[in-house]
């Protein structure tokens, strides 16, 4: 074999749609997560500076916000090791695999495993689909807080109505109804909104969202291609019981006989 038959047949290996799929997934999880958990820790600061001025009114926040960077630990681990079993999946179903294994070869296992592997995927792709809309909550409570800043410095010349337009953690959900001030509203809140740590959690959490949207569409993919190598393995395996139905016909004389004989008094 030549080097450009052996180039041609290395990259006739390589299910491009999984190797695709799998690159989506990895990049999707990797923004998700690492700007999620960055995004959170930055939220914890914020809230601390700004809305609250005890330690106790934000310390459930900081649980729930630990516990979920431990879920982003978890999420990051089994979805770099469930993409990689997809991409092997994808690599058996390619030329080379065939060629190896057999043209028509597609056991009752690797059906099963098929199978399995798109069950599980499109249950993942509902369950991210939760995930993908819970992460529009964090973009949407900080664009409310950006509009209510461009708002107020577009009415810098009435401070009257700038000391009415404020921010509440507490309505969110954020903080308890009894935390100490809860809010920012007026000059406060316009000096926040102008802070580093405002602007890098606000783009933080943007940049967790489309990570959240590019897993999304990279499992919704995965299943469609895992749907169609199953449809390819059945395909096989129904055309190689054709083509051994044939060889045991071949090897018979080209015809069925019966074991029974023609004619019932050639038998008494």
């Amino acid at each position: 074999m030549g080097c450009y038959e052996c180039c041609m047949r290395c990259l006739g290996g390589i299910p491009y749609c999984s190797l695709i799929a799998t690159l989506l997934c990895f990049s999707g999880i990797a923004l998700f997560c690492g700007c999620g958990h960055q995004a959170l820790t930055e939220t914890e600061r914020l809230i601390e500076t700004y809305f609250a001025r005890s330690m106790e009114d934000y310390d459930t926040l900081a649980y729930v916000i630990e516990y979920f960077q431990y879920v982003i630990y978890g999420l990051a681990s089994f979805f770099f090791l469930y993409c990689i079993m997809l991409l092997a999946e994808g690599f058996y179903t390619t030329s080379v695999a065939k060629q190896t294994f057999g043209e028509f070869r597609s056991t009752m296992c690797g059906r099963c495993l098929s199978s399995t592997f798109i069950v599980m995927t499109y249950v993942l792709s509902l369950l991210w689909l939760l995930v993908f809309a819970l992460s529009t909550l964090p973009v949407y409570f900080f664009y409310n807080m950006g509009a209510t800043c461009r708002t107020i410095d577009v009415l810098t010349e009435t401070p009257a109505s700038i000391n009415q337009l404020c921010v509440d953690a507490r309505q969110y959900g954020l903080l308890p109804w009894n935390a100490v001030p809860g809010k920012a509203c007026g000059i406060t809140l316009s000096g926040v909104c102008k802070t580093r740590e405002y602007r890098m959690t606000y783009d933080l959490y943007i940049a967790a969202f489309v990570g959240a949207g590019i897993t999304l569409m990279a499992l919704v993919h995965s299943s469609l291609q895992l749907a169609m190598n199953l449809r390819k393995r059945r395909g096989r395996s129904k055309k190689g019981d054709g083509d051994l139905y044939g060889k045991w016909l071949r090897d018979k004389g080209g015809a069925l006989r019966s074991p029974y004989p023609a004619n019932l008094s050639d038998s008494s």
